[in-house]
Formats: structure tokens, C-alpha cells, sequence
């Protein structure tokens, strides 16, 4: 772990390819190729939220523009084996992300912060909406009775998640997002100006036309190719489930910073 309390580029950038939340990450090769191909056969699973109509039909197109904006191997015959994020990516989405939450603090705007991936990204996610939330922000308060995907939408530390069965899961669904979003006006509150996220939370709450930071491994398309239509604002390349959680403090520190936001 970085020494300093907020990392320089280049001591993030060290410790991303350390822990391997960006570099050569654990996520293979095969199942990458796997996944540009459902989407580009149209699985809507692997959409995240987001409608890409018949603009993404070829796999060799996707995986062209995952090379671009996520680092994979851009080879079409490397078909096995290790694959790779580019930590200056991974940078870069970082600085376009905290523009966005500058702006949102500065205008105190109204923020929705949720994940998919709770097991990985929930600590991310919960610095994010405290310090958003310190800097004056309101942050989004998901209607109480919510239910999607045989579960509920829950929300604990300032983010929205799924849970089922009393224990919070992993998920892509678009689902728990789209009935927040449903319910928000229903209830007589306003829809966010930025939503926060991951997974098909990310891609609904871009799709429906909000500002939308999303988190996305090497293995889910549908965020990197939402950016470059310019539906969803900032795509951030990581592994979003490595080996320890803590490692990526150092990078919501890098964040938070860079954002003028004062950790809560």
C-alpha cells in the first residue's frame, strides 16, 4: 500500500499493477472473448441497461474498443490465457470521474450512489457518497419496499444494493436501478443529477438520461461502449472484485482528492 495518505500517479499506478486491479488482472482471456461475443449477439444480459441496437454486431468491433478504452490485448487471435487493463486507463477514467463529482459538489447536486458488486466495490462506493455527502450533496434516499430480481433494494452506508435472502449479492441486473428510478417520482422526489455506479445500475441510470460514473472490469463491454456512444459520462477500467477490498483505497484516496473532496 502507498506510504502517502493520497498517492501520487505514479505510486497509484505502482500499486494498481501490484494488486492487479489494473495490468495483468485475474480475470482471463477466454472469458473476456466470451462476453464481447454475447453482447454483440445481442444477450441483453450482457447490455448492463443500456440498448445497443444493431451497433454492435461484429465481436471484432468490441473487442477493438476495449483495446481502446479498457487495454485488453487488441490481437483477435490471442484467444487464451492472460489479459490486461491499462492502469493509465484506469487513471485517466479516475480524473474524468472526479471532475464530474467537483461539479457536483460545487452545484450541491442531488446523488445517487449503488453497486453490483458489493463484495468489491462497496467501501469504493460508500467513501464516495460520505464525502459527497460532507461537501454538501444531498444523496438519494431509495423508497422504502423495493423489489426486483426475487430480492430488495437495499441501501446501507448511503448505497443501494441487492439483497436477498439477508445477505447482499453480486449483480448485473438493470432491474434495481430501474425501479428506483420508477419509484422516485412516485414518491414525489426528484431523479438524480449524478448517479455513481456499476454494472447495470450504471448502464439503466445512463440509458435513462442521467449523468453516470461507472466502475467496469475487462469482462463487461456494455460500460465502454455506453461512453464511447456518449449515453453513459465516465467509464473507469478495473478489476472490480480483487483479492482484498482495502486495496482500493489508495485509489478512492486518489480520487477524492482530485475531486477536492475531503474523506467523511
Amino acid at each position: 500500500m502507498p506510504t502517502t495518505a493520497v498517492p501520487s500517479r505514479s505510486e497509484l499506478i505502482a500499486h494498481l499493477l501490484h494488486t492487479r486491479i489494473a495490468g495483468e488482472v485475474a480475470t482471463p482471456r477466454e472469458n473476456n472473448l466470451s462476453h464481447y461475443r454475447e453482447l454483440a449477439n445481442g444477450n441483453r444480459y450482457f447490455w448492463l441497461g443500456l440498448e445497443f441496437g444493431d451497433r454492435w454486431t461484429d465481436e471484432q468491433d468490441v473487442l477493438s474498443e476495449m483495446a481502446e478504452r479498457c487495454g485488453v490485448d487488441a490481437d483477435p487471435q490471442h484467444r487464451q490465457g492472460q489479459d490486461t487493463i491499462d492502469p493509465e486507463l484506469t487513471l485517466d477514467g479516475l480524473d474524468r470521474a472526479a471532475t464530474l463529482l467537483r461539479k457536483a459538489a460545487l452545484g450541491r447536486q442531488r446523488v445517487l450512489v449503488a453497486t453490483g458488486h458489493p463484495g468489491g466495490l462497496l467501501d469504493v462506493h460508500a467513501q464516495t457518497a460520505a464525502a459527497l455527502k460532507a461537501a454538501g450533496c444531498e444523496l438519494v434516499r431509495v423508497p422504502i419496499g423495493l423489489s426486483a430480481d426475487e430480492g430488495v433494494v437495499a441501501q446501507l452506508a448511503g448505497v443501494a444494493m441487492y439483497e436477498r435472502g439477508a445477505t447482499l449479492w453480486h449483480t448485473h441486473s438493470p432491474l434495481p436501478m430501474a425501479e428506483i428510478l420508477d419509484a422516485l417520482p412516485q414518491e414525489g422526489e426528484d431523479l438524480p443529477d449524478l448517479v455513481v455506479a456499476d454494472h447495470g445500475w450504471a448502464g439503466y441510470a445512463a440509458q435513462a438520461g442521467i449523468d453516470t460514473i461507472g466502475y467496469a472490469d475487462c469482462n463487461d463491454p456494455a460500460l465502454f461502449l455506453g461512453e464511447a456512444e456518449g449515453t453513459l459520462s465516465v467509464c473507469v477500467p478495473l478489476d472490480d472484485n480483487v483479492v482484498n477490498p482495502r486495496y482500493y483505497e489508495p485509489m478512492t484516496a486518489y480520487l477524492l482528492d482530485a475531486a477536492g473532496l475531503t474523506p467523511a
